[in-house]
């Protein structure tokens, strides 16, 4: 079948669209951003198509929407102010369009929830926007989950990081509330087999593991599977979802604009009450997945550097949504209205391009930022305060980076792995043989930001170059960047003498250009080639 999958650089639609494309259906993904997609493997499979469209654009839904037989919708506003109103006009949009354009079902993924109850804002929402496309006139299977357990999964990593970080824990009301966990794998199994449904079926299906478990349970099960000793758990009466997500905020990589509708979701005793989905589609050949056997696998895939796609895959809502084309990068005074601040810096290294090249890719997460890593850390600190994503978010791959990748607070722009020459995709020019690295911010910051790494072949090495650019927004902008302008000097000073001074310590060549300026040991740059560092 021909099927239209939104959300395809999200968590749920960057799995489902390769398994779908496996199966042998032509698979339509609509993103508002191709760029993000060209690095994606799966996505230059003759089946698979990569379309731009918005689902708050009508023409463009009704442009994806054009002989396709399926629609999956996997889109949420979770940290959008307003974001009901939002996701219920993106539905009625899409909606319309899947039903002028003859398409045969609709496959949305929402979330369990008790009847007769008053909602969370978070599971209203969903809720309504299953019953829009209920009502629209084109059969909709509505697949309704609770906490999903995957390696990347927000709800994952928030029970991973609580249990992990937290040998004692103030436990709220809403810990000893049930809940049916349900397995990415088994999920994906669902909606793959979703698009075989009779075309009378026009319902809601409740998916769940086969285990019930509170809260507590599942983070005491966590314990015991990830090897750790057994969790101190102390209840508390008064530690409320807002206060809750507050704490989750500073303990683990979610944000709190993330974390408010998860744990809103868990004031309920969100249970399937029915599970008449395996009178339609059979349950997978070795059966639903256990919860402990769900924690094991994801923690596998972690280990391994397996993990497909990741909760930050998508973009944050306040941050710029789409690359900035080079006619448009901040290097023109006369678009920003007539200041851009920018901090650039070149270093030439002993190390070939390549090596170099290995440690700019290899940047952030477990590794760090090369420099002030107690300013990192405090700007980090500040930014989830004020409710932005902070340092906390790490990396997809420990060694590989593409389009779209959050990296940090970071989002990654563009990639070039070795440029034939002249300019990049992008329009940006490139030497010949030059790679690029550019990052987007996505922290809280009054105006916008970027981080742009070069690396440069030259006789006998390469060159670094490195460039800070950042377009302030009113007077506070400004402001912002002359109180950090004093930094810079440690910060991206930094940044470019330990990063060449890695570089040639990984591949033995120059001097060890750098010493230990209190920001961490030398030693820390080993991580590499620890033979040839020792010589």
């Amino acid at each position: 079948m021909k099927c239209v999958v939104t959300g395809a650089t999200g968590y749920i639609g960057g799995r489902l669209a390769p398994r779908l494309a496996s199966e042998g259906h032509d698979v339509r993904c609509v993103v508002r951003t191709p760029a993000k997609m060209k690095d994606i493997p799966w996505t230059h499979q003759d089946a698979v198509e990569v379309v731009a469209g918005d689902v708050l654009d009508e023409d463009s839904m009704r442009a994806a929407c054009e002989g396709a037989d399926v629609l999956f919708y996997l889109v949420h506003s979770l940290s959008e102010s307003g974001f009901a109103a939002v996701d219920r006009r993106a539905a009625l949009i899409t909606a319309q369009a899947a039903r002028e354009a003859g398409v045969r079902r609709i496959v949305y993924l929402g979330g369990i929830h008790p009847d007769d109850v008053e909602l969370s804002e978070h599971l209203a929402s969903r809720t309504e926007v299953g019953e829009v496309f209920l009502r629209s006139g084109v059969p909709t299977a509505v697949l309704q989950a609770a906490v999903i357990l995957g390696s990347g999964s927000a709800s994952f990593e928030m029970l991973r990081y609580l249990t992990e970080r937290l040998p004692v824990m103030l436990t709220p009301s809403w810990v000893h509330h049930r809940v049916q966990p349900i397995a990415i794998r088994d999920v994906l199994h669902y909606l793959v087999h979703a698009v075989d449904l009779p075309a009378e079926v026009n319902r809601t299906f409740d998916v769940g593991g086969p285990d019930v478990l509170t809260y507590l349970q599942m983070m005491e099960g966590f314990a015991e599977v990830a090897g750790l000793p057994p969790r101190t758990m102390l209840p508390v009466p008064v530690l409320t979802p807002r206060l809750s997500s507050h704490w989750v905020n500073l303990v683990t990589p979610v944000p709190r604009s993330t974390a408010v509708p998860l744990i809103d979701s868990l004031v309920h005793e969100v249970v399937a009450a029915e599970h008449d989905i395996d009178s339609y589609i059979a349950p997978p050949a070795a059966g639903l997945t256990g919860f402990r056997a769900a924690v094991d696998l994801a923690l596998t895939r972690i280990r391994d550097g397996q993990v497909e796609t990741r909760w930050s895959g998508a973009n944050a809502r306040y941050a710029p949504a789409d690359p900035m084309p080079s006619d448009l990068l901040p290097s023109d005074p006369d678009w920003a209205g007539g200041t851009v601040y920018t901090d650039v810096r070149e270093r030439p290294s002993a190390a070939p391009p390549e090596a170099l090249w290995h440690v700019v890719v290899g940047i952030g997460g477990n590794r760090g930022w090369y420099s002030f890593p107690i300013g990192w850390w405090a700007r980090g600190i500040i930014d989830r305060l004020v409710g932005g994503v902070g340092l906390r978010r790490g990396r997809r791959d420990e060694d590989s980076l593409k389009v779209g990748d959050a990296l940090d607070w970071w989002r990654v722009e563009e990639i070039v792995d070795g440029a034939a020459g002249d300019v990049s995709a992008s329009g940006t020019e490139l030497d010949e043989g030059e790679y690029l690295l550019r990052l987007r911010a996505e922290m809280k910051a009054p105006g916008l930001a970027w981080l742009e790494l070069r690396v440069a072949p030259r006789p006998g090495g390469s060159t670094y170059r490195q460039r800070a650019i950042f377009l302030p927004r009113g007077l506070a902008g400004h402001a912002y960047w002359w109180v950090i302008a004093p930094f810079h000097v440690l910060v991206f000073g930094g940044m470019e003498r330990r990063i060449v001074a890695a570089a040639e310590l990984a591949d033995g060549s120059g001097p060890l250009a750098v010493r230990d300026e209190g920001f961490g040991p030398v030693a820390a740059l080993r991580w590499r080639r620890p033979d040839r560092a020792r010589r």
